[in-house]
């Protein structure tokens, strides 16, 4: 089944009452308008068009740099509706811009973050066959207020959609099924008659949902797909809204998470992201966050208070408090509290950054410590370090960056200053308080520090000055 999908994102969204496009808000770190391209695709959707207009340049390049080198960035283009006049036109301007006019084609909206895959696929499957002309996707929301209604005929045919300022008190009541806002065509009918649409109404606007009567006019068949998962029909048009369907999407990946062998000590406070993945017996503490694509094994413990992003994670991980990006943990790591792993760490089997430690730009050899209270930069660090506590690599000079390289099982005292560039060997002892500014050979003690002068009497006589 050859399916297109057209996402509709060329909305103002002024209830969002934002400087930016209503689809480039992010629910648990990812922009709608990727939660909605993310499930075409995997529902099989060959062609990916989505119609941008408000804020177009903004929805553009969140789209290149999500999809960029992967496997579906050609199969994502982005019509641009000039004249946003409604949901019919922007249809229209995607046909004519495409020429797509074949096989089922389904249109969605933008801002519908928590539809699925398996619900889009069986929606363009009711038009696939020849047997319906279209498809309205509808579910029974928990307060149907403010969705527009299906009203079906003797045979079960869509006979009319009507809006919610349309609606009777009677059919206020009695009709619960509501319109999502989806619909599935085929094509071919589609862009035979997407021309009919007209715009005799208050707003002067071409409505897609009139695509209904004009199919029915030509004696077609107008279907439903019911959705069994209410939320999958559920969209955003307030800050309140995006805040609820945050809630519901973390809800299903702990959840699916949980299911698969993952605890959780309050699902409630842990936000992962949909494209991450945490393996079986780690424990996820509250205040948990997990942005962009992170990747945590077996038996790790992660938090409380801990925000990763873009990292990986082997089996055995210790992660407590800890801020990390773009970073990369082997086996039995124990991070925190209070660690900080910027862009460029990897910290290989059985390292460790401990207590307000922060790491930039360097691999932490396997075994090695760097327990609390330092700054690694631009640093190639050996196996069996101990780095003592205050120490620093002073890695810029104002201009560039430099780097350090210190050799395995060296001893770093505490508080020491390795200005690079600069080399330490292996098997090296640097004297508590020094300050290393030459390279240091293998087995060597490197000590920096003047001579202790003790001033007897000294206090005394500063207070009689005083």
């Amino acid at each position: 089944m050859d399916i297109t999908a057209i996402i509709m994102a060329a909305g103002e969204g002024t209830r969002m009452k934002s400087n930016h496009a209503k689809v480039s808000h992010k629910i648990l770190g990812k922009p709608m308008i990727c939660w909605v391209t993310d499930a075409a695709l995997a529902a099989g959707c060959s062609r990916v068009i989505v119609v941008v207009g408000s804020h177009s340049d903004e929805v553009r390049a969140i789209l290149s740099s999500s999809y960029e080198g992967s496997d579906h960035a050609n199969a994502i283009e982005c019509v641009e509706q000039v004249e946003r006049l409604g949901t019919g036109h922007a249809v229209r301007v995607a046909l004519e811009a495409t020429g797509v006019n074949a096989g089922p084609v389904v249109v969605l909206n933008g801002d519908l973050p928590l539809i699925q895959a398996s619900t889009i696929r069986a929606f363009a499957g009711t038009v696939a066959s020849g047997d319906h002309a279209a498809a309205v996707l509808t579910m029974t929301a928990p307060n149907p207020f403010g969705y527009g209604r299906i009203q079906l005929d003797g045979t079960g045919s869509v006979e009319r959609i009507i809006e919610q300022k349309d609606c009777t008190p009677e059919q206020d009541a009695t009709l619960l099924e509501c319109n999502a806002g989806c619909y599935a065509f085929d094509g071919a009918l589609l862009a035979q008659h997407i021309d009919e649409i007209g715009c005799d109404n208050a707003q002067h606007e071409y409505y897609l949902p009139d695509m209904v009567q004009i199919l029915r006019g030509h004696g077609r068949s107008v279907t439903i797909h019911y959705c069994e998962d209410y939320r999958d029909g559920l969209g955003v048009n307030s800050r309140a809204q995006l805040a609820e369907l945050t809630a519901i999407a973390r809800d299903r990946i702990n959840e699916g998470l949980m299911a698969s062998g993952v605890t959780f000590i309050d699902p409630t406070q842990a936000w992962i992201s949909p494209d991450s993945t945490i393996g079986r017996d780690t424990i996820v503490w509250p205040q948990t966050h997990l942005i962009g694509t992170c990747h945590i094994g077996e038996e790790c413990q992660l938090g409380p208070n801990t925000r990763l992003t873009n990292v990986s994670a082997g089996n055995g991980c210790v992660i407590d408090e800890t801020v990390g990006m773009d970073s990369v943990l082997e086996n039995d790591v124990d991070c925190g509290p209070r660690a900080y792993l910027r862009s460029g760490t990897h910290m290989l089997n059985g390292s460790k950054a401990g207590t307000h430690v922060e790491i930039k730009n360097s691999t932490i050899g396997e075994g090695s410590k760097v327990p609390h209270l330092s700054y690694i930069g631009d640093t190639t660090m050996g196996k069996g370090v101990n780095v003592g506590a205050g120490s620093i690599t002073c890695n810029y000079d104002g201009k560039n960056k430099h780097a350090t390289t210190i050799g395995d099982n060296t001893f770093i005292g505490s508080d020491t200053m390795m200005v690079a560039p600069v080399n330490i060997g292996s098997d090296v002892i640097t004297g508590a308080s020094s300050c290393i500014t030459r390279d240091v050979a293998d087995g060597a003690l490197a000590i920096e520090r003047n001579d202790q002068r003790v001033i007897e009497g000294y206090t005394e006589r500063h207070r009689a000055r005083l």
